[in-house]
């Protein structure tokens, strides 16, 4: 059976995980003008960002990306990501297992 969410129903913040199934792994990330996440990584995923509100600048490995609502990010989880909220910002990180595990 399918499942479906609204992106605004989670209370949770910065993330929420928008389904309770496991894979692939969907989690709102909000953040107010001016948040950031500390740098990370995700090493066992793919990751695709979907900016939906806002503008953000996000950081791949130190490289800035400005990211506005509708646009997308796919990046390989082992890159080290930092995502800053350049307004009121919204978006759906998506993960998905890796297609190799391969260094």
């Amino acid at each position: 059976m399918p499942e479906h969410v609204s992106i605004d129903d989670p209370t949770e913040e910065p993330h929420a995980e928008l389904f309770e199934t496991p894979r692939p792994r969907a989690v709102r990330l909000s953040l107010d003008a001016g948040r950031s996440m500390p740098a990370h990584t995700h090493p066992e995923s793919d990751v695709l960002l979907h900016v939906v509100e806002g503008r953000m600048t996000v950081e791949l490995d130190g490289e800035a990306y400005d990211c506005e609502a509708g646009d997308l990010l796919r990046f390989d989880g082992r890159r080290e990501v930092a995502p800053r909220a350049e307004t009121d910002a919204v978006a759906v990180v998506t993960f998905a297992p890796r297609a190799t595990t391969d260094g």
